[in-house]
Order: C-alpha cells, then structure tokens, then sequence
C-alpha cells in the first residue's frame, strides 16, 4: 500500500439530503491514521459526529406533492443545519466539503437542498461534492454493517434495485419495470386511509403482522426484473369492491408476503450467478422486519448472511450523503458549481466508485 502523504488525515463532510420527503443533515469524520492510500481501497476510521433528520407528513389518505415537500425542507432546514453543528460541536471553519443529493429523487425537493448546499459553498469557500442518492445507501449499509461484498437489495420509495459491485461500478442486476416497491406500499396505505406518520409502508407492516389470511395475488418475476404496478391495480379493486370478504389486515398480509417473495427470488438469483453468500438490505423498505426475516431464511439456506441498518440509517437521511461524498472527495472528486446541477434520474451504475479497488 502505497500513500499520497504518509501523515494522518482527517476529512470531515457535511451531507444534506432532500430527495423526496425526508429532509436530512448529518456530519461524518473519516480518519486515516496513515494518509489516505493511492492504489488500495479507502477504509478510514469512522465518526458519526451528527444525524438529524425532518420529515414533511401530509394528511391520512394523501400523498405528498412536490411543491410541498420542498417548501417544507426550504423552511426547516437552516434550522436543522444549525442542530447538525450543535451536535457535532464543531463550527463550519472545520468542515472539509459539502456533500448533496444530486439525484435521483422528486426535482423540486432537490433543487431546494441543491440551492442551499451551493450558497454554503460560496459562503463558507468550500468544496461541493454531488453524490448519487443509492450510492449513499449502499455506502452507509457497508459502514455501519461491516458487510464485505455483497449483493445490494435497494428498496425505498422510488427504487428497487438489485445490485453487486464490480470494477468500481455498482451494477444493477434487476430492478422494478414500473413503480418501486415504496411507491407501492404507499399508494396502498392511501387506499385504506393509513397515517402517514412515521411512514405509510411502517403503518401497512403494522396491519400486516395481525393478518392471517393470504389472498392470492398476481406475482410478476420476469427475468430479473420485477413489476408492480399489475398487483397494485388487483389489490386497490379488492380493497375497493370486496371490503366484506377481505380485512385490511389480511390485506396487507398478502401484499407484503407476495411482493416480498418476489425480491427473495431475484436475490438469490444474483447471489447464485457472483457466488456471494452475502445479502446487505437497504433504503427505507429495508426497515421492514418481515422483509428481513425472508431474506435472512432464504440466506440461511445458502449457508449466507444478511445485513440491515436500523431506521437511523435505512430511511433517507444527511449522514449517508457524507459517507459517500467524504469517500468520493478523499479520491479528489469535486463538483464545480456550475455543474452542481440535479437530476431526478441518476442510475446507480452510473458512477464511477473510485475509493473502491
């Protein structure tokens, strides 16, 4: 191993994530005792100094609109800035970089933590660092987990994802064909009036732990991909015109149980072609403990393991954005300003992970 300076360095990054309704901050301390190494991959120290997070919730039965959400994190998120660097004790002088969700995500929400991520740039004459919203996920599940190489399940809100590192490039292996499985549980949620708080996906695991009956549904594995948009459509008519035969609870038993069989499948598929033993869960569907319990039986047949993240880290949030970011800048990436535009599709394999070998 060879390094760029052989002194210890400190890198200290600030993340601010806002690409749908989770507005978050948080602030991450890599250390490497030795200097950053150049021909091996990046493995620093870790310091979690701050998590903060805000989350805009619309009323029961509604979804949330893009203007909304982004007024929402305009208004609030000075204020958790400020609690960032409370929590972390350090003032701004100290940070290295500025890390923001460039994308993917719902464009208003982000061009609003984008705009403020560009003024505390010029403001406080740091670096800019663009990070891809998945990346980040995958980057925090691999910290806080310690898991090694494995097969990438992503599953939130607007994503599903199954991904394997390869080449400095996370590769998709299969993903949704229509809608994400978040997307999914969501519009359900508004179909029997769920709460929105603390999410609506939390609420339809809560009513699917008390159901019993499984009603058979359609079950859409094509390849590796998989589709999500038919089981919706037969559901919300059940929900909708036989509300006397099937319980909400049964309901939404059956949902999760077929559509979570049907991201087991595509899983293991993957692990069989690389020959990983490893299954690493995350985005904010990867809180689902039921998801985790299939996951983890299918892994133990394997002889594998799974790793997942509590909701501290599996639900958007600022830290995950530093990670990435801190890990991108210690390799010399920046994003000018005028490049530090966003995009609401911005594809995993779409980035080059430079930190990894």
């Amino acid at each position: 191993m060879t390094t760029a300076n052989s002194k210890p360095k400190t890198i200290i990054a600030l993340g601010l994530e806002g690409s749908a309704n989770k507005l978050g901050v948080g602030i991450v301390k890599h250390v490497y005792p030795a200097g950053i190494p150049t021909d091996t991959e990046l493995q620093p120290e870790i310091i979690e100094l701050a998590n903060v997070r805000d989350t805009y919730n619309p009323p029961a039965g509604e979804g949330f609109l893009p203007r909304d959400v982004a007024a929402h994190h305009r208004a609030t998120i000075i204020e958790l800035l400020n609690q960032a660097l409370a929590d972390a004790k350090i003032t701004h002088q100290e940070l290295d970089c500025i890390c923001y969700t460039k994308g993917p995500g719902m464009g208003a929400p982000l061009q609003a933590v984008a705009l403020v991520a560009r003024t505390l740039s010029q403001l406080w004459d740091l670096p800019l660092v663009g990070v891809n919203h998945c990346v980040g996920h995958i980057e925090m599940g691999r910290a806080i987990t310690g898991a090694d190489n494995p097969i990438v399940l992503y599953v939130s809100g607007g994503n599903t994802q199954v991904i394997a590192y390869s080449q400095q490039t996370y590769r998709i292996f299969g993903e949704t064909l229509d809608i994400a499985i978040g997307n999914c549980l969501d519009r359900f949620a508004r179909v029997l009036k769920l709460p929105n708080d603390p999410s609506p996906g939390y609420n339809i695991e809560q009513y699917a732990k008390r159901g019993s009956k499984y009603i058979e549904l359609p079950y859409t594995v094509k390849g590796m991909d998989v589709s999500f948009s038919g089981i919706l459509s037969f559901i919300e008519q059940l929900a909708k015109t036989k509300a006397d035969q099937y319980t909400p609870e049964d309901l939404c038993y059956s949902l999760q149980e077929t559509m979570f069989a049907m991201l087991v499948e595509i899983t293991e598929r993957a692990m069989a072609h690389i020959g990983s033993t490893e299954v690493l869960v995350v985005g904010g569907v990867g809180c689902n403990v039921r998801l985790q319990e299939m996951m983890g039986q299918m892994a133990i047949e394997r002889n594998g393991k799974v790793f997942a993240t509590d909701m501290r880290y599996c639900i958007d949030n600022g830290i995950m954005i530093a990670q990435a970011g801190a890990l991108a800048f210690a390799r010399g990436f920046t994003t000018p300003v005028h490049d530090s535009w966003i995009t609401q599709r911005f594809r995993t394999d779409q980035v080059h992970v430079e930190w990894r070998t």
